[in-house]
């Protein structure tokens, strides 16, 4: 590989469209430093590299900084669009009790711009910051009083708003979002899951670098403003996603009855009296502690060229400090022996959730599982979709998943949607006997090439999408340092027999492991 030079200073019309404030970041990046030529594509591995699924050989570039951050680079010459992704392996099991919603509420603040984008004067709000979280100390000693003054409350809370709305004289709204918009990104957004968060965008190829620039300038100087206003944003997301919603209620209270210690029992959205308690100066820590440059793993996918990116990777992210790995989650799932039952009573149509423990995604039982699951409800063949819905008719609806997470003893999940007509104890007892029924003998081969098909052409079309595989590529790496795993994974589904879904099957679908939830509506017997 030819030695690289980095490309001479950027100009604001070259790269950073319609933001002064950019220009000048560009201008006072760091200079280019580290050993050239360090971004090699990778080798398949493997004693036959024609023996490897769809994937595995992928001419991927890979990166580790100083630093400890990691890039993922596939060039696509011929693409006009580059897809972005950086996942840090930080979520809802990473949060203490009493702080849930945290990783959450800072995957929302951190489009709120920095110390050079999204503000007029840094200074004057980081002024008037201090002087609302010392108000909102205030307030949490309040709240925390045996009986708390309402009178003193309401104050507080409106001296709070009162200096948030102060604050917004210098916001410039949405100024991330903008920049991005103007240079023609599309499908801007971030997901928070048990067990990692992303943020993704894809970008046109000539304005790559763009990327570089904003993401590493929230990486070291994120400005978490207008704090109060978007935890109210997560407060009534938690009200419409949970508390006026029958089936996220049924959700969350079917996991706080599966889990007993571990913390998929703890939502990812928050519980609302930890949301009311966050404070800026604990998201702001659990951002400097673990949104560290070797928790970092970027996925680059696109019209793109490897050597070019190294250069931007040093430039711009080499002085991103380290940062902390998360803690190991101690927490421990004591065995179940025997089965859980919850009842949930609302206004709205009754639903049932079936939830069985099993091993995490990386046992090896898992592959058969995978298939387990979509022999049982993925297709109009499905066992479950014919007994239950097609010829039964004692459902509308019914699905099977693996979760709430990957790393740790998780559910085999069903959700299934009763008839109206029926009532639900009913359809409780045909989906028990139909999984009884299932367990009988081994599914068809049949059955088993039309759930291979399917997976073989969700592989193709992954492969299709530049922001589909970087997310794939990066999420990968994040949970297994390994971005061939997912594809490997694939390989392993679709070669599992009859006789290894069968022995899962009857293993993990018994009576001592299993929780229901059931959603009746409010009057019925």
């Amino acid at each position: 590989m030819p030695e690289l030079t980095p490309p001479p200073p950027s100009s604001p019309t070259d790269t950073l469209p319609g933001s002064r404030t950019l220009a000048v970041l560009l201008a006072l990046t760091t200079l280019f430093c580290g050993p050239p030529g360090a971004l090699a594509a990778q080798e398949a591995t493997g004693p036959d590299a024609s023996e490897s699924p769809p994937g595995v050989q992928l001419p991927v570039h890979e990166l580790t900084l100083a630093n400890g951050m990691r890039f993922l680079v596939l060039e696509r010459p011929t693409s006009p669009t580059v897809g972005f992704v950086v996942t840090y392996p930080v979520g809802g099991v990473n949060e203490t009790p009493g702080a849930t919603g945290t990783v959450h509420l800072l995957e929302h603040l951190l489009f709120k711009g920095s110390r050079s984008i999204g503000t007029t004067d840094v200074a004057a709000e980081e002024a008037l910051f201090a002087r609302m979280d010392l108000v909102h100390d205030s307030l949490l000693a309040m709240l925390g009083r045996r009986e708390p003054d309402p009178d003193e409350v309401e104050r507080l809370e409106s001296r709070i708003e009162s200096l948030e709305d102060s604050a917004r004289v210098w916001v410039i709204p949405n100024e991330f979002d903008r920049i991005l918009s103007q240079a023609g990104a599309r499908g801007l957004n971030a997901t928070t899951t048990n067990e990692a968060t992303s943020y993704f965008v894809e970008l046109p190829a000539n304005r790559a670098e763009l990327w570089f620039a904003l993401e590493s300038d929230r990486m070291r100087e994120p400005v978490f403003r207008e704090f109060f206003t978007e935890r109210n944003v997560v407060m009534e997301e938690r009200r419409l996603r949970v508390e006026t919603s029958p089936a996220g209620r049924l959700y969350e209270e079917h996991l706080a009855a599966a889990f007993q210690v571990h913390p998929y029992r703890m939502p990812v959205v928050g519980y609302m009296s930890d949301l009311q308690r966050l404070s800026r100066s604990l998201v702001s820590d659990y951002h400097r502690r673990y949104y560290g440059a070797r928790n970092a793993v970027v996925a680059v996918v696109g019209g793109v060229d490897a050597e070019e990116v190294e250069i931007w990777a040093r430039r711009y992210f080499s002085d991103i400090e380290e940062g902390e790995l998360p803690p190991p989650v101690p927490a421990r799932e004591p065995e179940q022996t025997g089965p859980r039952r919850i009842e949930i009573r609302a206004d709205a149509g009754s639903a049932l959730r079936f939830g069985w423990k099993i091993p995490s995604a990386f046992h090896p039982d898992a592959p058969a599982l995978a298939m387990l699951s979509a022999i049982l409800t993925g297709g109009t063949t499905a066992h479950l979709q014919e007994s239950l819905v097609d010829e039964g008719g004692w459902a509308t609806y019914v699905g099977a998943s693996m979760g709430p997470g990957e790393l740790y003893p998780r559910l085999f999940t069903l959700d299934v949607t009763p008839r109206s007509s029926i009532e639900v104890s009913e359809v409780e007892a045909a989906v028990l006997e139909s999984i009884e029924d299932f367990l009988q003998e081994p599914p068809s081969d049949e059955a088993l090439e039309r759930v291979r098909t399917r997976i073989a052409a969700g592989d193709v079309r992954r492969l299709q999408s530049n922001l589909g595989l970087a997310m794939q590529l990066a999420g990968s790496t994040s949970s297994t340092g390994d971005w061939r795993e997912g594809f490997r994974s694939s390989r392993r589904i679709r070669e599992v027999t009859a006789d290894e879904v069968w022995e899962v099957a009857r293993r993990y679908l018994r009576l001592e492991g299993l929780t229901v939830a059931v959603l009746e509506r409010e009057g019925t017997s």
